[in-house]
Protein backbone atom coordinates (compact mmCIF):
# COMPACT_ATOMS: atom_id res chain seq x y z
CA UNK A 1 0.00 0.00 0.00
CA UNK A 2 1.57 3.40 -1.07
CA UNK A 3 1.64 6.15 1.57
CA UNK A 4 0.64 10.10 0.60
CA UNK A 5 3.32 12.07 0.40
CA UNK A 6 2.00 14.36 2.76
CA UNK A 7 -0.13 13.30 5.96
CA UNK A 8 -2.11 15.19 8.44
CA UNK A 9 -0.62 14.65 11.95
CA UNK A 10 -4.26 13.73 13.30
CA UNK A 11 -4.87 11.18 10.60
CA UNK A 12 -1.22 9.08 11.46
CA UNK A 13 -3.22 6.74 13.18
CA UNK A 14 -5.80 6.71 11.40
CA UNK A 15 -3.89 5.61 8.13
CA UNK A 16 -2.13 2.80 9.70
CA UNK A 17 -5.94 1.42 11.51
CA UNK A 18 -6.47 1.99 7.63
CA UNK A 19 -3.66 -0.50 6.59
CA UNK A 20 -4.09 -3.42 9.37
CA UNK A 21 -7.53 -2.96 10.17
CA UNK A 22 -6.75 -3.82 14.19
CA UNK A 23 -4.80 -1.04 15.35
CA UNK A 24 -5.93 0.71 18.00
CA UNK A 25 -4.72 4.53 18.45
CA UNK A 26 -1.69 5.07 20.95
CA UNK A 27 -3.66 7.83 22.98
CA UNK A 28 -7.04 7.60 22.32
CA UNK A 29 -8.68 10.78 23.71
CA UNK A 30 -9.80 11.22 27.56
CA UNK A 31 -13.26 12.45 28.29
CA UNK A 32 -14.03 15.68 29.85
CA UNK A 33 -14.32 15.94 33.41
CA UNK A 34 -16.06 18.76 35.62
CA UNK A 35 -13.43 21.32 36.60
CA UNK A 36 -13.17 23.92 39.41
CA UNK A 37 -14.34 27.04 36.92
CA UNK A 38 -11.80 29.32 38.35
CA UNK A 39 -12.04 31.47 35.13
CA UNK A 40 -15.24 31.97 32.83
CA UNK A 41 -15.00 32.33 29.02
CA UNK A 42 -17.18 35.16 28.26
CA UNK A 43 -18.15 35.55 24.42
CA UNK A 44 -17.85 39.34 23.42
CA UNK A 45 -18.51 39.06 19.81
CA UNK A 46 -18.15 36.08 17.00
CA UNK A 47 -18.00 36.06 13.05
CA UNK A 48 -18.58 33.24 10.52
CA UNK A 49 -15.90 33.67 8.66
CA UNK A 50 -17.09 31.71 4.86
CA UNK A 51 -16.73 27.88 4.99
CA UNK A 52 -13.38 27.73 7.06
CA UNK A 53 -10.40 25.25 6.42
CA UNK A 54 -11.82 22.96 4.23
CA UNK A 55 -11.78 19.26 4.42
CA UNK A 56 -7.72 19.59 3.65
CA UNK A 57 -8.10 22.12 6.84
CA UNK A 58 -5.57 24.21 5.77
CA UNK A 59 -3.80 26.24 8.42
CA UNK A 60 -5.33 29.60 8.30
CA UNK A 61 -4.70 31.10 11.18
CA UNK A 62 -5.74 34.57 11.69
CA UNK A 63 -3.61 37.55 12.04
CA UNK A 64 -3.85 40.92 14.69
CA UNK A 65 -2.28 43.76 13.98
CA UNK A 66 -3.26 46.80 16.57
CA UNK A 67 -6.60 46.62 16.65
CA UNK A 68 -7.59 44.97 13.96
CA UNK A 69 -7.79 41.39 13.26
CA UNK A 70 -7.42 39.55 9.73
CA UNK A 71 -9.18 36.48 8.64
CA UNK A 72 -9.48 34.30 5.58
CA UNK A 73 -11.20 31.02 4.51
CA UNK A 74 -9.93 28.43 2.38
CA UNK A 75 -11.68 29.99 -0.47
CA UNK A 76 -10.46 33.00 -1.01
CA UNK A 77 -12.39 35.40 1.31
CA UNK A 78 -10.52 37.85 3.46
CA UNK A 79 -11.96 40.03 5.93
CA UNK A 80 -10.89 42.47 8.33
CA UNK A 81 -12.54 42.87 11.43
CA UNK A 82 -12.31 45.23 14.33
CA UNK A 83 -11.44 43.82 17.47
CA UNK A 84 -12.41 45.90 19.89
CA UNK A 85 -16.71 45.35 18.66
CA UNK A 86 -16.35 42.46 15.99
CA UNK A 87 -17.50 45.03 13.45
CA UNK A 88 -16.79 43.76 9.51
CA UNK A 89 -14.10 46.66 8.30
CA UNK A 90 -13.87 45.40 4.87
CA UNK A 91 -14.49 42.14 2.82
CA UNK A 92 -13.07 40.94 -0.38
CA UNK A 93 -12.99 37.61 -2.55
CA UNK A 94 -9.85 36.81 -3.59
CA UNK A 95 -9.36 34.87 -7.48
CA UNK A 96 -6.93 32.01 -5.49
CA UNK A 97 -7.59 30.27 -2.65
CA UNK A 98 -6.15 30.47 0.52
CA UNK A 99 -3.78 27.82 1.93
CA UNK A 100 -1.43 29.73 4.61
CA UNK A 101 -1.55 31.59 7.98
CA UNK A 102 -2.09 35.34 7.70
CA UNK A 103 0.87 37.69 8.78
CA UNK A 104 -0.28 41.44 9.23
CA UNK A 105 2.41 43.82 9.62
CA UNK A 106 3.24 47.31 8.82
CA UNK A 107 -0.12 48.26 6.69
CA UNK A 108 0.37 44.87 5.26
CA UNK A 109 -1.41 41.52 4.90
CA UNK A 110 0.60 38.52 3.75
CA UNK A 111 -0.66 35.22 2.52
CA UNK A 112 0.34 32.16 0.52
CA UNK A 113 -2.32 30.17 -2.27
CA UNK A 114 -2.25 26.55 -2.81
CA UNK A 115 -0.63 26.97 -6.42
CA UNK A 116 2.42 28.76 -5.29
CA UNK A 117 1.41 32.23 -5.49
CA UNK A 118 2.34 34.90 -2.40
CA UNK A 119 0.22 38.07 -1.98
CA UNK A 120 0.88 40.93 -0.67
CA UNK A 121 -2.47 43.09 0.64
CA UNK A 122 -3.18 46.68 1.86
CA UNK A 123 -4.80 46.46 5.41
CA UNK A 124 -6.68 49.47 4.55
CA UNK A 125 -8.57 47.28 1.49
CA UNK A 126 -7.78 44.93 0.76
CA UNK A 127 -6.11 45.76 -2.18
CA UNK A 128 -3.04 43.94 -3.58
CA UNK A 129 0.30 45.64 -3.38
CA UNK A 130 1.76 42.55 -5.09
CA UNK A 131 1.55 38.90 -5.87
CA UNK A 132 4.73 36.65 -6.40
CA UNK A 133 5.07 33.10 -7.80
CA UNK A 134 7.52 30.33 -5.38
CA UNK A 135 8.09 26.91 -6.15
CA UNK A 136 5.10 25.37 -4.85
CA UNK A 137 1.72 25.61 -2.59
CA UNK A 138 2.69 27.48 0.75
CA UNK A 139 1.03 26.43 4.28
CA UNK A 140 2.96 28.56 6.67
CA UNK A 141 2.62 31.75 7.20
CA UNK A 142 5.05 34.29 5.35
CA UNK A 143 7.58 35.92 7.83
CA UNK A 144 9.10 39.60 7.49
CA UNK A 145 11.82 41.47 8.51
CA UNK A 146 12.76 44.90 7.62
CA UNK A 147 13.25 44.25 4.09
CA UNK A 148 12.53 40.21 3.23
CA UNK A 149 9.11 38.27 3.03
CA UNK A 150 10.67 34.70 3.78
CA UNK A 151 8.04 31.70 2.50
CA UNK A 152 8.51 28.16 3.47
CA UNK A 153 6.77 25.76 0.92
CA UNK A 154 5.43 22.06 1.00
CA UNK A 155 8.58 21.10 -1.09
CA UNK A 156 11.11 22.01 1.09
CA UNK A 157 12.02 25.14 -0.22
CA UNK A 158 12.75 28.72 1.64
CA UNK A 159 12.38 31.77 -0.94
CA UNK A 160 12.98 35.30 0.27
CA UNK A 161 11.06 38.23 -1.70
CA UNK A 162 11.73 41.75 -1.47
CA UNK A 163 8.95 42.80 0.60
CA UNK A 164 8.52 45.84 -1.09
CA UNK A 165 7.89 44.42 -4.28
CA UNK A 166 7.61 40.56 -4.01
CA UNK A 167 10.83 40.35 -6.71
CA UNK A 168 12.83 37.41 -6.10
CA UNK A 169 16.27 37.59 -3.88
CA UNK A 170 17.29 34.19 -3.32
CA UNK A 171 16.21 30.54 -2.78
CA UNK A 172 17.01 27.63 -0.37
CA UNK A 173 16.49 24.21 -1.46
CA UNK A 174 16.47 21.09 0.88
CA UNK A 175 15.97 17.23 0.67
CA UNK A 176 12.31 15.93 1.25
CA UNK A 177 11.29 12.12 2.81
CA UNK A 178 9.15 10.15 0.97
CA UNK A 179 6.95 10.76 3.55
CA UNK A 180 5.77 13.79 5.33
CA UNK A 181 3.32 15.31 8.39
CA UNK A 182 0.98 17.46 6.37
CA UNK A 183 2.46 20.90 6.92
CA UNK A 184 5.39 22.70 7.07
CA UNK A 185 7.83 24.24 9.48
CA UNK A 186 7.49 27.52 9.58
CA UNK A 187 10.72 30.28 9.27
CA UNK A 188 12.20 32.42 12.08
CA UNK A 189 13.18 35.54 10.87
CA UNK A 190 15.36 38.51 11.97
CA UNK A 191 17.25 40.94 10.34
CA UNK A 192 20.27 39.23 9.72
CA UNK A 193 19.03 35.37 9.49
CA UNK A 194 16.30 32.99 8.78
CA UNK A 195 16.06 29.51 11.67
CA UNK A 196 14.11 27.17 9.56
CA UNK A 197 13.32 23.50 10.26
CA UNK A 198 12.25 20.62 7.17
CA UNK A 199 10.49 17.39 7.45
CA UNK A 200 14.16 15.47 6.75
CA UNK A 201 14.81 16.50 10.80
CA UNK A 202 17.61 19.32 10.42
CA UNK A 203 17.49 22.86 11.29
CA UNK A 204 19.58 25.38 9.16
CA UNK A 205 20.45 28.75 9.91
CA UNK A 206 20.13 30.92 6.69
CA UNK A 207 22.48 33.87 6.30
CA UNK A 208 19.47 36.88 4.47
CA UNK A 209 21.91 38.37 2.62
CA UNK A 210 22.41 35.54 0.29
CA UNK A 211 20.13 32.36 1.76
CA UNK A 212 23.79 30.41 2.08
CA UNK A 213 23.30 27.96 5.67
CA UNK A 214 25.57 29.61 8.29
CA UNK A 215 25.30 25.96 10.51
CA UNK A 216 23.02 23.43 9.88
CA UNK A 217 22.27 20.58 12.45
CA UNK A 218 20.11 17.62 12.73
CA UNK A 219 17.65 17.87 15.26
CA UNK A 220 16.02 14.51 15.02
CA UNK A 221 17.32 11.12 12.90
CA UNK A 222 14.81 8.82 11.78
CA UNK A 223 13.62 5.30 13.58
CA UNK A 224 11.76 2.29 13.50
CA UNK A 225 10.76 0.36 10.45
CA UNK A 226 7.57 1.83 9.05
CA UNK A 227 7.81 5.07 7.43
CA UNK A 228 5.07 6.67 10.03
CA UNK A 229 7.83 5.57 12.53
CA UNK A 230 10.56 7.44 10.76
CA UNK A 231 8.98 10.62 10.51
CA UNK A 232 11.23 13.70 11.92
CA UNK A 233 9.37 16.39 10.88
CA UNK A 234 10.26 19.94 11.85
CA UNK A 235 6.72 21.43 11.89
CA UNK A 236 6.53 24.06 14.81
CA UNK A 237 8.38 27.78 14.24
CA UNK A 238 11.68 27.94 16.18
CA UNK A 239 11.22 30.23 18.93
CA UNK A 240 13.74 32.57 19.18
CA UNK A 241 14.33 34.97 22.68
CA UNK A 242 15.58 37.84 23.55
CA UNK A 243 18.54 36.21 25.46
CA UNK A 244 20.00 34.47 22.30
CA UNK A 245 17.88 31.15 22.75
CA UNK A 246 16.43 29.11 20.08
CA UNK A 247 14.00 26.66 20.99
CA UNK A 248 12.94 23.79 18.82
CA UNK A 249 10.24 21.00 18.66
CA UNK A 250 10.70 17.77 16.15
CA UNK A 251 7.77 14.83 15.40
CA UNK A 252 9.47 11.51 16.69
CA UNK A 253 12.55 13.51 17.98
CA UNK A 254 13.68 16.39 20.71
CA UNK A 255 13.11 19.49 22.19
CA UNK A 256 16.10 21.32 22.16
CA UNK A 257 16.95 24.19 23.89
CA UNK A 258 20.23 26.00 21.62
CA UNK A 259 22.53 29.10 21.37
CA UNK A 260 21.28 30.84 18.39
CA UNK A 261 24.57 32.35 17.02
CA UNK A 262 26.37 28.61 17.00
CA UNK A 263 23.92 25.67 17.24
CA UNK A 264 25.50 25.01 20.57
CA UNK A 265 23.13 22.06 22.49
CA UNK A 266 22.21 24.18 25.70
CA UNK A 267 19.77 21.06 26.54
CA UNK A 268 17.86 18.35 25.40
CA UNK A 269 15.03 16.40 26.12
CA UNK A 270 13.13 13.53 24.45
CA UNK A 271 9.58 14.53 23.32
CA UNK A 272 8.12 14.27 20.02
CA UNK A 273 5.92 17.43 18.94
CA UNK A 274 5.41 19.25 15.31
CA UNK A 275 3.67 21.99 17.46
CA UNK A 276 5.22 25.51 18.26
CA UNK A 277 6.40 26.27 21.82
CA UNK A 278 6.11 29.66 24.18
CA UNK A 279 8.32 31.00 26.01
CA UNK A 280 6.60 33.02 29.46
CA UNK A 281 9.12 34.44 31.90
CA UNK A 282 12.01 32.16 32.68
CA UNK A 283 8.66 28.82 31.88
CA UNK A 284 8.58 27.29 28.10
CA UNK A 285 5.40 25.65 27.56
CA UNK A 286 4.79 23.31 24.81
CA UNK A 287 2.19 20.26 23.82
CA UNK A 288 3.75 17.22 22.83
CA UNK A 289 2.49 14.53 20.72
CA UNK A 290 0.27 12.89 22.84
CA UNK A 291 -1.35 16.48 23.85
CA UNK A 292 -0.10 16.70 27.30
CA UNK A 293 0.93 19.94 28.13
CA UNK A 294 4.08 20.88 29.58
CA UNK A 295 5.63 23.86 31.52
CA UNK A 296 9.98 23.72 31.32
CA UNK A 297 12.47 25.67 33.18
CA UNK A 298 13.41 27.50 30.27
CA UNK A 299 17.21 27.58 31.60
CA UNK A 300 17.68 24.10 32.61
CA UNK A 301 14.93 21.91 30.64
CA UNK A 302 13.52 20.90 34.27
CA UNK A 303 9.62 19.75 33.39
CA UNK A 304 7.78 22.31 36.36
CA UNK A 305 4.65 20.77 35.73
CA UNK A 306 3.34 17.97 32.98
CA UNK A 307 -0.77 18.14 32.35
CA UNK A 308 -2.34 14.98 30.89
CA UNK A 309 -6.57 15.76 31.46
CA UNK A 310 -5.97 16.25 27.82
CA UNK A 311 -4.44 13.80 26.62
CA UNK A 312 -5.34 12.19 22.94
CA UNK A 313 -7.37 15.32 21.85
CA UNK A 314 -5.39 17.00 19.40
CA UNK A 315 -4.42 19.82 21.36
CA UNK A 316 -3.26 23.13 19.37
CA UNK A 317 0.10 24.80 19.67
CA UNK A 318 -0.57 27.06 23.52
CA UNK A 319 -1.06 30.35 23.75
CA UNK A 320 -0.56 32.63 27.06
CA UNK A 321 -3.35 35.07 28.18
CA UNK A 322 -3.15 36.73 31.66
CA UNK A 323 -1.66 34.09 33.67
CA UNK A 324 -2.72 31.07 31.43
CA UNK A 325 -2.10 29.05 29.08
CA UNK A 326 -5.05 28.13 26.17
CA UNK A 327 -5.43 25.79 23.89
CA UNK A 328 -7.88 23.94 21.56
CA UNK A 329 -9.06 20.73 20.78
CA UNK A 330 -10.58 18.40 18.29
CA UNK A 331 -13.97 18.36 19.57
CA UNK A 332 -14.09 22.27 19.37
CA UNK A 333 -13.12 22.77 22.92
CA UNK A 334 -11.39 25.92 24.29
CA UNK A 335 -9.22 25.04 27.54
CA UNK A 336 -7.42 26.98 30.08
CA UNK A 337 -4.72 25.96 32.34
CA UNK A 338 -3.20 27.81 35.26
CA UNK A 339 0.29 28.74 33.76
CA UNK A 340 1.79 28.05 37.43
CA UNK A 341 0.44 25.08 37.98
CA UNK A 342 -1.34 23.00 34.75
CA UNK A 343 -4.73 22.83 36.60
CA UNK A 344 -7.79 22.94 34.15
CA UNK A 345 -9.32 25.89 35.31
CA UNK A 346 -11.40 27.15 32.63
CA UNK A 347 -13.57 25.84 29.17
CA UNK A 348 -15.93 26.64 26.61
CA UNK A 349 -17.18 24.84 23.49
CA UNK A 350 -16.71 26.46 20.46
CA UNK A 351 -18.22 24.57 18.04
CA UNK A 352 -16.64 21.99 15.54
CA UNK A 353 -12.77 20.64 15.89
CA UNK A 354 -10.33 23.29 16.61
CA UNK A 355 -6.70 22.76 15.04
CA UNK A 356 -5.33 26.59 14.56
CA UNK A 357 -3.62 28.16 17.58
CA UNK A 358 -5.72 31.02 19.48
CA UNK A 359 -4.55 34.48 19.18
CA UNK A 360 -4.28 36.95 22.48
CA UNK A 361 -4.05 40.30 22.81
CA UNK A 362 -4.09 42.06 26.52
CA UNK A 363 -7.93 41.98 26.35
CA UNK A 364 -9.26 38.72 24.82
CA UNK A 365 -9.09 35.92 23.18
CA UNK A 366 -9.40 35.14 19.77
CA UNK A 367 -10.66 31.51 18.37
CA UNK A 368 -11.33 29.93 14.94
CA UNK A 369 -12.92 26.88 14.50
CA UNK A 370 -11.92 24.42 11.42
CA UNK A 371 -16.02 25.51 10.05
CA UNK A 372 -14.94 28.97 10.38
CA UNK A 373 -16.69 30.43 13.39
CA UNK A 374 -14.49 33.05 14.90
CA UNK A 375 -15.24 34.06 18.55
CA UNK A 376 -13.68 36.66 21.11
CA UNK A 377 -13.56 35.91 24.44
CA UNK A 378 -13.08 37.43 27.58
CA UNK A 379 -11.67 35.64 30.54
CA UNK A 380 -13.58 36.76 33.59
CA UNK A 381 -13.41 35.69 37.28
CA UNK A 382 -15.59 32.26 37.82
CA UNK A 383 -17.10 30.05 39.44
CA UNK A 384 -16.90 26.33 41.05
CA UNK A 385 -18.87 24.16 39.24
Amino acid sequence: MKLAQLLAPSLVLALLAGCTGNVEPQYPPKPLTDIDRQVELTRDWSQDVGDGLGVARYPITPALDDDRLFAADQSGLLRAIDSESGETLWQIELDTPVSSGLTAVAGRIYLGTRNGEVLALDQEDGSIAWRSRVSSEVLAAPQPNSELLVVQSVDGAVTALDRASGEERWVYTSSQPALTLRGTGTPRVINQVSFAGFANGRLVTLDNRSGQPLWDMRVAVPTGRTEVDRLVDLDGQPLLTRDGRLYVTSYNGRLLALEATTGEIVWEREASSYLTPIRVGDFLFTVNEDSHVMALDAASGRVMWEADALEGRSLTSPTFIDGHIAVGDFEGYVHLLDAESGELVGRSELGTAISLTPLADDRRLYVMDDDGDLVAYRLDEGTSD
